[in-house]
């Protein structure tokens, strides 16, 4: 059975890369609390200035969705939107590999 994984660009209004790194790292830092969490990633890519990238893999979406419910996931999200000029997401079926 495959797991969950996504990939998802946030592109950053301009100039906000770093503060919305930070909110996604604290992120990333309560995913350890999280039921079903088994990657947390947060990246940047030498060409995009105004992009943050997260890799995620999790046991099943069920579990991805649930953690959007998760104390402080709502206020760190509003934080964020002011910061997000556009997202795009690839959801995946993540298959196994090192760290998964």
């Amino acid at each position: 059975m495959s797991k969950f994984g996504m990939y998802v660009k946030f592109t950053t209004v301009e100039g906000k890369r770093e503060e919305l790194a930070a909110i996604l790292m604290e992120a990333a830092a309560s995913m350890d609390e999280v039921d079903g969490c088994e990657i947390y990633l947060v990246n940047y890519a030498d060409t995009e200035p105004n992009a943050v990238w997260v890799t995620e893999v999790w046991r099943d979406a069920e579990a991805h969705r649930a953690s959007l419910q998760a104390e402080g996931a709502a206020e760190m999200i509003g934080r964020a939107r002011p910061l997000i000029a556009g997202v795009e997401q690839v959801k995946l079926a993540t298959l196994g590999g090192k760290g998964a």
